[in-house]
């Protein structure tokens, strides 16, 4: 006897009762249903997802892109995986699952996602590091995949995204140290062409005009996104000449502050004594001394946001989430900490 009709006897309902029940759908009493996924707990009865796919003409499956590499996550990246448990709260819900799709980083980001889509083993996709031009957002709207951008980009398909407040970061970050006497002031970019680095960069230029303070492009400090990069940054501040060095920095990446205090301290420029950082928070910044100065975000938030900005264009849950198509930039707190100080004499 089969799963589904050993349930189906054991319930004493019809076998497209318990069907229904087990997928979700919405014409069975939440009584019937509970009563189902118990009985089907208790026999340990688990659904042939294949089957349940070409019945369904869908997978149950959701792919996250990301890239993957030394360069890129550094010695390890908590800010997916605090992503990631967002994400799959709201999926849960729905009996749906999430996959990461890991691009090398050796590996071209267009070819990958070419080669995933093919394959078709998910029903949408979530795609991140978006670059200034970003051919994926062309390719997937283009083939009327359901999908959803973490980051802007001037590719614009009509699509759902959600972005970090990078321009916030800039005038609170940048304000905050021209308040307490700062006129050198560097910031972090990304090496490449996403595009975070790009906006962040533009709002920085605009707010030190603001201030009156003239853009010295000696004072972005391109580096890859992880603690190395950190560590270079601090020294090649402490390489430049005393009087054209920064003497505060605003770092918008989570892993960089410890790379970048574990170089100012070697190099004699200690937080919040002598140097002025407002960075991003981390787990691993709570252990930094003094205490860091940050932006804070619920990465798994985020991830709760993203997740229902994708459902909503997706006719099967839509009339759950009836969102629209989600554009939002996702405010930042800041935390005062210690390492901030006034601008020497």
């Amino acid at each position: 006897m089969t799963g589904i009709k050993r349930l189906a006897q054991h319930l004493n309902v019809s076998i497209g009762t318990v069907s229904r029940a087990l997928n979700g759908k919405p014409d069975v009493s939440e009584d019937t249903r509970k009563r189902v996924l118990e009985a089907a707990a208790a026999i340990g009865y688990v659904p042939n997802q294949a089957g349940r796919a070409l019945r369904k003409g869908a997978t149950g499956v959701v792919g996250f892109m990301m890239q993957t590499g030394s360069e890129i996550t550094g010695e390890g990246d908590v800010f997916f995986m605090s992503v990631f448990d967002g994400v799959q709260a709201v999926f849960a819900r729905h009996q749906l699952d999430l996959v990461a799709l890991l691009c090398s980083s050796e590996e071209d980001p267009d070819a990958y996602l070419q080669r995933v889509v093919a394959r078709g083993f998910a029903d949408a996709l979530m795609i991140s590091a978006t670059k200034r031009e970003d051919h994926r957002i062309d390719f997937l709207a283009g083939r009327n995949i359901p999908f959803v951008a973490l980051g802007r980009s001037q590719t614009d398909a009509g699509h759902p995204w959600l972005d970090l407040d990078f321009e916030g970061m800039a005038n609170v970050g940048v304000s905050r140290l021209v308040a307490k006497g700062h006129r050198r002031i560097g910031v972090f970019a990304p090496l490449d062409d996403i595009n975070l680095g790009f906006v962040f960069v533009d709002a920085y230029r605009q707010v030190l005009e603001r201030h009156g303070i003239a853009f010295d492009p000696d004072l972005v400090f391109r580096v890859f996104p992880n603690e190395r990069g950190g560590h270079q940054v601090a020294h090649a501040i402490a390489a430049m000449p005393a009087d054209k060095r920064p003497t505060g920095f605003v770092l918008t990446n989570e892993v960089m502050s410890v790379g970048l205090y574990n170089g100012l301290y070697q190099v004699g420029l200690v937080p919040g004594k002598n140097f002025a950082l407002i960075g991003r928070d981390s787990p691993q910044a709570h252990f930094l001394v003094p205490r860091l100065t940050c932006f804070r975000l619920s990465l798994r938030d985020l991830g709760t946001a993203l997740a229902e900005a994708l459902l909503a264009t997706m006719p099967a849950y839509a009339h759950h989430y009836p969102l629209g198509i989600v554009r939002k930039v996702m405010p930042l707190e800041l935390v005062e900490g210690q390492s901030d100080m006034p601008a020497p004499p």
